[in-house]
């Protein structure tokens, strides 16, 4: 290679980047409309903005500069690569070819569009496919022509700019390829070229996707053109819910599924809609329904039901232009815009669906899971002769059904069979009982394919087929609560200020594990909202953990097994792929676990343990007062919750270390040794302990205190009298020294430690005496010894973490047991002073509300504290009392009043359909029409003849209500259940029977209206 070469080598790689990054289409876009395209629409600085943003003669000017960018690093490399016998000939001969003489001018030339490229992305941020494309035209005008031939033609015919990208950059270095079939390396380059443009598509956004009437109105045209909007988009196709919304992208994923889902089109935003007309022929006999597909629609946090328009019976191309208009229209009505607002929806657009109609013979919807109750096994559904569209219109009371489906976990494909199905059917009516069965199991089936979300399906049937004409996520029934894996992991009842410690804590280190794997991918999810208590019981949120799961490449199925037990299947490849990283992260920390905790021991853990135990507060209830202040208490138990995150963090990670190792190797558990775990070391301590107080007495001194009732008490004074018995009890105080920071729920601070209540491991130790418990541990180390030397190195391995899970236990639980002694010392402060009545009320106080009272300290937040306290007892209970509680609870406030429904007391009760959970006191206002209103307020119960959309942001205003007609899935009890309302509907008569004025109760969860 020559030195011209050499530094023609130089200059491509420094100045084509240079000029790659060059802005001059932001400059142009700036100098003619003053608008900076870094700031606006995508962020993107390419010519497709420069149209949109800049108009028509700005694109031009785009085109023209960025053209010139291409040429002239093309330009550049034949400057200094002319063909010739070269060194680098010689090179490519001897490494590509043996007998073909290869000009190194063209390869450069593609090295210098790659250069430029990677400039205009890094430094531009731009695509550069301008400067790629009038670039080739001037490397290679055949292979420029034959792909432009192919792929324009491609692209006028089928309309698919995304099919359409990646055939031209499959086409450029195949037609190169088969022009010049020899020349691997120019071959190497352009594919190369072609994979970084692809790569670079799939990072920045797409100018094209931005509304073309948003635009500059000049080059509005030009933009439709190139977005491809004469495609007609098919049901058929898999569609993106980001582009033409959730509805319209749930029909063709059931399409796909296998599911009947009626024929339909689809009008992205923006699109020309006369294409898809004119290649429609709807009639009298062909009738059409056009319906919505917002952006944002049908999400589990928003329904939008009855928002947007739906026309019925379009029998025209005529009809069928002005339904499309009204429906897309109704994006803006002020019903629909005010309900956006209040949930926080973005403004974004709306795409419509096309679909043929159904004649429905039977029609209706069904919800999943039952929306009032929360839980359970039971199908809601609610059905009539006819469209499904006089069901949910509010203006007929259907027929009420509850299906109960019980082993429904096969349910997975529309054609699976379903063996062991129980369907239990309860309701009446004129909808054979046959056809209700079918539709409960397909609402089962679609609940099951959204990876357990439950569903709100609208359904119709034609005499054969029984068709899906939505699937919608029930969004009162969100998030999914599960008390798997909690119940274990913190059980029973829990009391507030337990809760108010633990949920921060667990929530925080697995919050810093996911991010860990996950890194920026933890957007959007708040790791606060990892775990809830319902019915005074902890409970994990399934959503979040799925959502969770999916982003860590686990299986979809991830829900289920939360939810359900079902058993995982193998992550897909490329999500197991993209978490590499993250899990790398994971493993690093994994692997030096045991490092790490010794080093925190060591620096902290010791010291502060040290510490606090000369610092310990008198233990028990009737103890004198501390001589610290509740201040000083308060900063120790900082202090204290200070170590405690940092040892949760190793309480979560070396449990799941060691399962994982434990999986990995193979090992069982009768092959390890558990004694270094302090519940195990603690019990053969006491064994231990036992076994020599037996030595000491005779066996009809063991027969007499056997027999006595309260042989525990005694066992203990019997040992007092004998000489080596001192000895024993002295040993017993130390084991309570030793292990008294243990207790039966060791997650729990307001459980008593052993330490404060010795009893149960005194009556543990009467019985270890009197039934001495067979030993199993020496076998299981025998076993081990005789183990290959291979697999003891495996065993020696995971030992390790189990001693290491034991060391973390006890550094934990020691902790958890001095936060509750400084709790008790603070606590009998209170009680001295009589801001507290009697001992363990602290434990119904949150540490906010504690910290809240020591600084300011005044009799009105005593006041507080008592009521609060009297309140929490009472609802804690309440909860006591309820002989089951449900492992899955569907959304955020549970009615516990199904679980224990009482008898009315009322004078007067009308009994109607439950619509939307809770109870509420107020007074009636009968509204017959909307122009009527008057004050509405929370105090408002609204009694209505029917609701329907337009009701929506009065009822935000109101505290409840009741409806003559109605059922739980129609639009009204819907919206009432999104805002939290109170709702009975089929109240008949309501608006003559109510008056103005009058005090009722409601009871949205049992349906009932009594008249105070």
């Amino acid at each position: 290679m020559t030195l011209t070469q050499v530094w023609g080598v130089l200059l491509i790689l420094i100045i084509c980047p240079l000029l790659g990054g060059l802005p001059l289409t932001g400059w142009i876009v700036y100098a003619l409309k003053r608008r900076k395209l870094r700031d606006i629409g995508t962020g993107n600085i390419g010519v497709q903005a420069a149209f949109y943003h800049g108009g028509t003669l700005a694109g031009i000017l785009a085109v023209l500069s960025e053209a010139g960018k291409g040429i002239a690093a093309v330009m550049l490399a034949r400057a200094f690569f002319a063909p010739g016998d070269s060194v680098w000939e010689m090179l490519t001969r001897g490494l590509f070819h043996p007998a073909q003489v290869i000009s190194p001018s063209a390869t450069w030339e593609l090295i210098a569009l790659l250069a430029l490229v990677m400039g205009r992305y890094w430094m531009g941020k731009g695509a550069g496919t301008t400067n790629v494309v009038w670039g080739f035209v001037f490397h290679d005008v055949r292979v420029a022509g034959l792909v432009f031939l192919i792929g324009g033609i491609s692209f006028t015919i089928l309309r698919e700019r995304s099919a359409g990208r990646i055939a031209v950059l499959i086409l450029f270095p195949l037609m190169l390829a088969l022009l010049h079939p020899h020349e691997y390396d120019r071959i190497f380059v352009a594919i190369s070229l072609a994979m970084l443009i692809g790569w670079i598509y799939k990072k920045i956004p797409d100018d094209l996707d931005l509304r073309p009437e948003a635009g500059q109105a000049d080059s509005e045209k030009m933009f439709r053109f190139f977005r491809g909007d004469k495609a007609m988009i098919s049901l058929d196709q898999q569609l993106d819910a980001s582009k033409v919304g959730q509805k319209a992208a749930t029909l063709s994923q059931l399409k796909h599924w296998g599911y009947s889902v009626p024929d339909g089109w689809v009008l992205p935003p923006g699109d020309d809609p006369v294409p898809l007309i004119e290649s429609l022929q709807p009639s009298p006999t062909s009738p059409l329904v056009v319906r919505s597909s917002a952006i944002g629609e049908d999400s589990e946090l928003a329904s939008a039901a009855g928002q947007y328009e739906t026309i019925l019976n379009v029998t025209s191309r005529e009809a069928l232009q002005q339904a499309i208009l009204r429906c897309q229209a109704s994006y803006n009505l002020p019903s629909a815009v005010d309900y956006r607002q209040q949930r926080y929806l973005p403004e974004a657009s709306m795409a419509v669906v096309i679909q043929k109609q159904v004649s429905g013979a039977f029609s209706g919807v069904a919800f999943s899971r039952d929306p009032i109750l929360g839980h359970g096994d039971a199908v809601a559904i609610e059905a009539l002769p006819g469209a499904a569209s006089r069901v949910v219109s509010g203006k007929v009371t259907p027929e009420q059904y509850r299906v109960i489906v019980k082993n429904q976990e096969n349910l997975q494909l529309p054609s699976s069979p379903t063996p062991n199905l129980e369907v239990v059917v309860e309701g009446e009516g004129d909808v054979p009982q046959k056809l209700i069965r079918q539709v409960a199991i397909l609402a089962r089936e679609l609940e099951n394919r959204y990876h357990g979300i439950p569903q709100d399906i609208e359904w119709s049937y034609d005499g054969e087929t029984l068709w899906i004409l939505q699937s919608r996520p029930i969004t009162n029934l969100w998030p999914i609560w599960t008390r798997k894996i909690a119940a274990e992991v913190i059980p029973g009842l829990i009391r507030p200020l337990t809760w108010s410690i633990n949920r921060p804590l667990t929530c925080g280190v697995w919050g810093e594990i996911f991010t860990l794997v996950l890194d920026k991918r933890v957007r959007g999810l708040d790791f606060n909202e990892t775990a809830t208590l319902h019915y005074s019981r902890a409970y994990f949120n399934a959503t979040l953990l799925g959502q969770i799961f999916r982003r860590m490449g686990l299986p979809a199925e991830s829900l289920e097994f939360l939810t359900r037990g079902a058993k995982f299947s193998k992550p897909p490849w490329r999500s197991t792929w993209q978490n590499v990283p993250g899990l790398l992260r994971l493993l690093r920390r994994e692997l030096r676990l045991e490092k790490d905790f010794q080093r925190d021991y060591r620096r902290h853990f010791a010291p502060a343990l040290a510490e606090l135990r000369q610092s310990r507060p008198e233990i028990g209830r009737a103890a004198t007062l501390p001589h610290s202040d509740p201040q000083a208490i308060l900063e120790r138990i900082d202090f204290i919750l200070n170590l405690l995150k940092r040892a949760t963090f190793y309480s979560i990670l070396a449990p799941l270390s060691l399962a994982l190792r434990q999986a990995i190797l193979k090992v069982k558990d009768g092959e390890l040794d558990a004694g270094q775990t302090p519940e195990v070391a603690s019990l053969r301590s006491l064994r231990e302990l036992a076994n020599a107080a037996r030595h000491l007495l005779s066996p009809s001194q063991l027969n007499n205190l056997e027999s006595d009732r309260d042989f525990a008490p005694t066992l203990f004074a019997r040992l007092a009298e004998i000489p080596d018995g001192e000895s024993i009890l002295q040993q017993f105080d130390e084991f309570l020294d030793n292990y008294g920071y243990l207790s039966d729920v060791g997650t729990d601070i307001a459980v008593p430690t052993w330490k404060e209540d010795p009893s149960p491991v005194r009556e543990l130790f009467a019985q270890f005496v009197f039934n001495p418990p067979s030993i199993a541990e020496n076998s299981d180390l025998q076993q081990r010894s005789a183990t290959q030397k291979s697999q003891r190195k495996r065993q020696s391995s995971l030992q390790r973490r189990l001693d290491l899970k034991g060391r973390v236990t006890e550094v934990y639980s020691k902790l958890l047991a001095e936060l509750r002694w400084n709790f008790i010392a603070l606590e009998q402060i209170w009680l001295n002073t009589g801001v507290l009545k009697q001992a363990g009320d602290l434990f119904f106080v949150e540490l906010s509300e504690i910290r809240r009272f020591i600084a300011e300290g005044n009799q009105t937040i005593a006041e507080e504290l008592a009521q609060l306290v009297l309140q929490r007892r009472s609802q804690l209970e309440q909860d006591r009392q309820l002989e089951t509680v449900p492992p899955v609870v569907y959304g955020n406030a549970p009615p516990a009043a199904m679980l224990r429904i009482g008898v009315s007391e009322a004078s007067q009760q009308l009994q109607g359909i439950a619509a939307s959970p809770g109870q509420v006191e107020g007074r009636v206002k009968v509204l017959r029409n909307l122009q009527a209103l008057g004050e509405v307020d929370k105090n408002t119960i609204l009694v209505v003849e029917y609701t329907d959309s337009g009701w929506a942001p009065l009822l935000a205003r109101a505290g409840g209500l009741i409806a003559e007609v109605g059922g739980r899935l129609s639009h009204g009890a819907i919206v009432a259940r999104e805002y939290n309302i109170p709702a009975v509907m089929d109240i008949h008569n309501a608006t003559r029977l109510l008056r103005n004025g009058q005090q009722v109760r409601i009871d949205g969860t049992r349906g009932t209206v009594e008249i105070l």
